[in-house]
């Protein structure tokens, strides 16, 4: 951004109207979209809450990495968790660290594309990661029945009215907890957090005299590797390093938290996943083949003599364990849930979407209106068949962050002068390098989907331009109410004009 542009902004968010019940709004925006919302900064996300926001956007805990032991074995499931956290975890973080600072209002990724390229850019790239995050959040209700019908409620497990009728209170009832307020939500990942990780803490510590380092050597019996499942596996449980920086105007002082939060997170999502792998693998002797999900409970307390393994803990454990996989994916939904609404509302202040997206609740200040579209969303992806759209999602998300890169290259190009409280030490062409490591992953992902997630791809895009496209018409023929001051700013500083009026 140049100078000229940062002197018109600034003014004009700073010139508000303040409704009766504190909510502040944008000149030539209505009292009831209230998008521009300043309180102190006692309701701002700080740094311990926003470390485990990005834990439960990431990973949530080591659940779902056995089939990257059935897939490739012990030793390549080691490396990969040792590795792939920065490899692919570091670039994605510091491109997030680095835009989340810079250009720190709410939508994130969404207002980076639009920055660096326009608002169709911005409005596909939030089609693509919103629908990504929306079928992740789908996942963890009906995760969350599966270990109730195992452990309690049978009529829960199968399918029915009764598994229905839980999916959807789970839904709900997660969702009012959202509407209660990021702070809350925060400090409940803080708490969830350290209750879901305890169990592996303890596990790795009882382990840890049984565990004999060949045993991480054992190789996949009876069949060659599944690189296609490990690689999957990997990249399914270590994405999302930019979800929380849809949530960027609520952070305390983002400039010095967001790349603090990133850099504890990458370290404590690495451990999570590697500390309780190498005590589990090199505990027992179980082979590659018996892992399967929920194997690291079984791990830790249960004697499998079909496999020779040994008891690390007991029962006891094992019943945390699998009530430490609840309370993860109770803070996977909220987490996600308050990124993907809050990517509505940033879109709504970005003028992508109608203003009312950009509503908040008077006592709470939450965006309700954004809470409650994402949650319907999710009810309806949770009663469709996972397979494909889960593969589709991956595909978005892939398309999303390879445009999340470009954009991050494009204003380091275009726009050397916009203020970065944090630049992320490294000249132009190292960054492009920097980028090609997880984009060439990016690539892959995308090259190996299958002829229906390349048709469900195309029609989800092609919605995404149509959207972009009713959205303008809606704004031209006044059909629907817009936040457009940010808009007009943000278009008259990419072409450096100095336009007087707040329509796009």
């Amino acid at each position: 951004m140049n100078d000229q542009g940062n002197q018109t902004i600034e003014p004009l968010l700073q010139q508000h109207q303040r409704d009766e019940d504190g909510t502040t709004t944008v000149p030539g925006v209505g009292a009831a979209a209230g998008n521009q919302h300043h309180r102190g900064s006692s309701s701002k996300l700080t740094l311990l809450p926003l470390v485990f926001l990005v834990y439960f956007e990431v990973a949530g805990g080591p659940y779902g990495a056995e089939q990257a032991v059935r897939a490739a074995g012990p030793l390549f499931t080691l490396l990969g968790f040792l590795v792939f956290p920065f490899a692919w975890g570091v670039p994605e973080s510091l491109v997030t660290a680095e835009l989340s600072a810079a250009l720190p209002g709410n939508g994130g990724f969404v207002r980076w594309a639009e920055r660096a390229f326009g608002p169709l850019a911005g409005s596909l790239l939030g089609t693509w990661k919103y629908f990504s995050c929306v079928v992740n959040i789908a996942a963890y209700p009906a995760l969350v029945a599966d270990y109730l019908g195992r452990a309690a409620i049978p009529s829960v497990a199968g399918a029915g009215k009764v598994r229905t009728a839980t999916v959807v209170a789970m839904t709900v009832l997660l969702s009012f907890v959202n509407y209660a307020g990021l702070s809350i939500v925060g400090w409940g990942a803080v708490a969830l957090g350290l209750v879901s990780l305890a169990p592996f803490v303890l596990m790795t510590g009882m382990a840890a005299p049984k565990v004999r380092p060949w045993r991480w050597t054992v190789e996949v019996e009876g069949r060659r590797k599944d690189w296609r499942l490990f690689l999957n596996t990997l990249f399914w449980n270590l994405n999302y390093w930019d979800s929380a920086s849809t949530m960027a105007g609520e952070v305390d002082r983002p400039e010095r938290t967001f790349p603090r939060a990133l850099a504890v997170a990458v370290v404590l999502i690495a451990a999570s996943y590697l500390l309780p792998l190498m005590a589990a693998t090199g505990a027992t002797n179980a082979t590659p083949g018996a892992w399967t999900n929920g194997y690291l409970a079984d791990a830790a307390g249960m004697h499998c003599a079909a496999h020779g393994c040994r008891i690390i803990g007991g029962s006891w454990l094992k019943y945390w364990i699998d009530a430490g996989a609840v309370l993860s994916s109770i803070g996977m939904f909220e987490a996600q849930l308050s990124s993907g609404a809050f990517q509505l509302l940033g879109m709504a202040d970005l003028g992508l979407l109608p203003a009312i997206f950009a509503r908040r609740a008077t006592r709470f200040r939450t965006p309700w209106v954004a809470i409650a579209a994402s949650s319907a969303v999710t009810l309806a992806v949770s009663f469709l068949g996972f397979d494909d759209v889960v593969a589709t999602a991956n595909f978005l998300y892939s398309l999303g962050t390879l445009l999340e890169f470009a954009a991050f290259l494009c204003l380091r190009a275009r726009m050397p002068e916009l203020k970065r409280p944090y630049r992320v030490p490294l000249p132009l062409p190292a960054l492009v390098a920097m980028c090609a490591v997880p984009s060439v992953f990016l690539v892959y992902v995308c090259a190996v989907a299958g002829w229906r997630v390349f048709a469900l791809a195309g029609a989800l895009t092609a919605l995404g331009v149509g959207l972009h496209g009713a959205m303008r018409l809606c704004r031209s023929k006044n059909w629907l109410r817009f936040n457009t001051a940010v808009v007009a700013v943000a278009a008259e500083d990419r072409h450096g004009v100095q336009a007087a009026g707040h329509t796009v």
